[in-house]
């Protein structure tokens, strides 16, 4: 071997060896490290909460003091500005809503869902409410069918209750219903502000509807409805996002008193959400909205974890109990593949089985935790992955939080109420059906 070939070799040679160390470097600091194992102090007070509790199947649990907390920080955000409507969807119990509507004095409620709305209609007669989406006009001949055979009377819906309707040709059915019931409805008019997903759109279609309201003797205007969640999540800076969905609601408003004849600024002018109530704050001067609709903020899911909602805290937690611990990940019909994902993520280093699995959910505690990605999810047995830390055995609890509330809150028997200063379970808010 030539001199030169020895002094290629040797340097392919210390490349190589660079190279291998190199990525054995950048392998150990991309490598995520071992976490927990234990529950923090407030989650293993909820486990004995649970345990306590003597219901050995997945539970829903509702903080109520961190609840009533995020309340107490809305409406002193809304420092009496704006009207404040809840959303029951978000908060799908009679009991829950009943508590909330005390605490925060408003008897408002924005509802989804024809069911919810005839059971709230009948177990809540004093709310006012305004429905959320446009319910097709079978759903409300339904809500009136139902209601005239077991509502309660001291619910008067021709005051009580506002229809959404986002066209022309859903103004028409409406009209028409009303005719055949003879019964007065009131319309509110859902408007595009900028999140277009449906809506009044422009001058001449709100100008149209606003003279079919006019012309019926069974229907009266009774304000908008302006959703716009897009202002926390589209490109740009929210405030200014907020400002020009503002403008165009403001003429909306304009436009309608121009065609009316007269101020609508006492109607129901609505907007806002959960994520977005905050940027509200000393603006009701320069905003023509008199009232703002929040729910999902009270609970905060993870899909809530926003700069807007920092100082809200999570209050809903999925309890479930521990069926099955094993010592090592073991894939399917792939040996030694669980291993190496142990030794790539030391958070697999343990396998755990629990009763149910599957919600759109993030286990929170113990840290740590996870679902797999090969092995698959299950709504049976789902399989978690935690360290060697992990200290849980079987019987013992296991804590997610829910990605949103208003489908994963009804997957349950109900909600259990938590009282953290006491540290148990003091109850039961039942579901709406």
């Amino acid at each position: 071997m030539s001199h030169s070939e020895a002094f290629h070799r040797s340097r392919r040679r210390f490349l190589l060896g660079s190279a291998a160390l190199g990525l054995a470097g950048a392998s150990a600091w991309l490598r995520p490290g071992a976490a927990g194992g234990h529950h923090s102090d407030y989650f293993q007070a909820l486990s004995t909460a649970a345990a306590a509790h003597n219901q050995y199947r997945p539970l829903m649990i509702v903080d109520e003091q961190r609840l009533l907390a995020n309340l107490d920080t809305l409406t002193d955000r809304l420092a009496g500005q704006y009207h404040y409507r809840i959303v029951a969807k978000s908060l799908p119990s009679v009991e829950l809503l009943q508590l909330l509507m005390a605490r925060a004095g408003t008897e408002r409620l924005m509802v989804f869902h024809q069911p919810f709305l005839t059971q709230v209609a009948h177990h809540i007669p004093q709310a006012d409410v305004l429905l959320g989406k446009p319910m097709p006009v079978q759903a409300a001949r339904q809500f009136y069918q139902e209601f005239f055979a077991s509502g309660d009377p001291r619910f008067q819906p021709a005051r009580q209750l506002q229809w959404l309707v986002d066209s022309p040709h859903r103004l028409a059915q409406y009209r028409q219903l009303a005719e055949e019931l003879g019964q007065s409805l009131r319309i509110n008019l859902e408007i595009d502000i900028g999140l277009h997903r449906g809506g009044v759109q422009d001058r001449d279609q709100l100008v149209q509807m606003l003279r079919l309201i006019e012309q019926s003797p069974w229907l009266s205007f009774s304000g908008f409805m302006g959703y716009e969640a897009h202002i926390t999540q589209a490109p740009g800076r929210a405030e200014w996002l907020r400002d020009q969905a503002m403008a165009r609601y403001r003429a909306f408003v304009v436009q309608a008193e121009q065609t009316l004849g007269r101020s609508i600024r006492d109607l129901t002018l609505n907007t806002g959400g959960s994520t977005t109530y905050p940027l509200y704050r000393d603006q009701h001067r320069r905003f023509v909205p008199n009232e703002l609709a929040v729910g999902s903020a009270l609970v905060k899911p993870t899909d809530f974890d926003l700069p807007t909602l920092s100082d809200h805290r999570p209050a809903a937690f999925i309890a479930t109990p521990v069926l099955k611990v094993t010592d090592r990940l073991a894939i399917p019909g792939v040996p030694g593949l669980g291993q190496l994902m142990a030794w790539w993520n030391p958070n697999r280093a343990k396998a755990l089985f629990i009763y149910g699995g599957h919600w759109p959910a993030t286990p929170v505690s113990p840290a740590g935790l996870s679902t797999n990605p090969l092995y698959g999810r299950s709504s049976n047995q789902e399989m978690l992955n935690g360290s060697v830390g992990l200290t849980l055995q079987p019987d013992d609890w296991v804590f997610l939080r829910p990605s949103q509330s208003e489908q994963v809150l009804l997957q349950f028997n109900g909600l259990a109420r938590y009282d953290a200063e006491q540290r148990r379970i003091t109850g039961h808010w039942s579901v709406l059906g």
